[in-house]
């Protein structure tokens, strides 16, 4: 498996393999499973995030195909947007970025700090779009360009995470720990099947509990589910059935609104383990991860992964969350 990984186009931008650290302080707290926590927040690209494994294929693809220009899309906070961003500064390639008003807010500081301002530094092209014509005017414009999915999930992108997998199950292995589950957020879902078909192929036996925060529960699991399919039909492997669920219960109103569980776990990870979260994804994903280890319902004896995407640069958008 990991031979045919190797023979897909990649170019290298992270710094591999992230950190595997034991959340001690976090674990008393909860008086429950020990947990760890997997820093691709780490990856080293412009403030890092998961991202980074994505567009080692995605732009590999790119560069191997003689493209010059790359397009993508995302919300107005887009993280895989600022990476992508990154990415083709650090090849030379020229990047388009495509964003979209998906949370409902259009004030200053929110269209101008946070990745946004990241965006600009880093040399991309930035435009704010509202709607499907004004996409259609901007690519027309743009002319021939590698365009990448949002959030890079596709089943080319999707190896990034398959590669995760593969080099958590080393790091396990050298540890040694073996872990039950492994809790992770969830949006256009190319993570969450990256591990899941990873998992299997590298023998990692743990539940992956992805904690939906884009769409409600039922849509990220048709999306994970498809991804998934794709993923092994495109490694020439049987796709996994089960060993994953998808947890709709921390989404909140929607979409990059914050919620009292995303705030009180960012604060929780903050003040045990000195590690920073984002609201939108690792905030919602470790409010995921405090439920479930309240609910029971995760091994109290266990080990239990939290996986850390990235997305700190989202904390300076959303202040409010914060204060009071």
């Amino acid at each position: 498996m990991i031979e045919t990984l190797e023979s897909f186009p990649r170019v290298r931008l992270g710094h591999l393999p992230t950190p595997l650290e034991r959340c001690d302080r976090l674990s008393e707290a909860l008086g429950g499973p020990r947990i760890w926590i997997k820093r691709d927040d780490c990856t080293g690209l412009a403030a890092g995030g998961n991202k980074t494994r994505k567009l080692e294929y995605l732009l590999g693809r790119a560069v191997a195909e003689g493209h010059r220009t790359v397009v993508t899309y995302g919300a107005v906070q887009s993280n895989h947007a600022r990476q992508t961003a990154a990415a083709c500064a650090r090849l030379g390639l020229r990047c388009e970025l495509l964003l979209t008003r998906s949370v409902p807010r259009s004030d200053e500081l929110y269209e101008t700090s946070g990745n946004v301002l990241l965006d600009g530094l880093l040399g991309a092209r930035v435009r704010i779009v509202d709607d499907a014509d004004e996409i259609a005017g901007a690519l027309a414009e743009i002319g021939p360009a590698y365009e990448i999915p949002p959030g890079g999930s596709n089943e080319i992108g999707t190896l990034g995470y398959v590669n995760a997998a593969v080099e958590l199950a080393a790091q396990a292995e050298r540890v040694p720990v073996r872990f039950d589950r492994i809790v992770v957020a969830a949006s256009t879902a190319g993570t969450t099947a990256g591990l899941c078909v990873g998992a299997a192929l590298a023998g990692l036996d743990a539940r992956v509990e992805a904690i939906a925060v884009y769409e409600p529960a039922d849509r990220t699991r048709a999306r994970v589910d498809e991804l998934v399919a794709a993923t092994s039909r495109l490694l020439g492997v049987d796709p996994p059935e089960g060993g994953r669920e998808v947890h709709g219960d921390w989404l909140g109103p929607g979409y990059g609104i914050a919620t009292d569980e995303m705030a009180e776990a960012v604060r929780l990870l903050a003040r045990t383990e000195g590690i920073l979260l984002d609201p939108v994804y690792t905030g919602k994903a470790a409010a995921g991860l405090l439920g479930l280890v309240r609910s029971g319902r995760l091994p109290v004896d266990g080990d239990v992964l939290f996986w850390h995407t990235g997305g700190m640069p989202g904390l300076f958008v959303h202040p409010d969350a914060f204060t009071g």
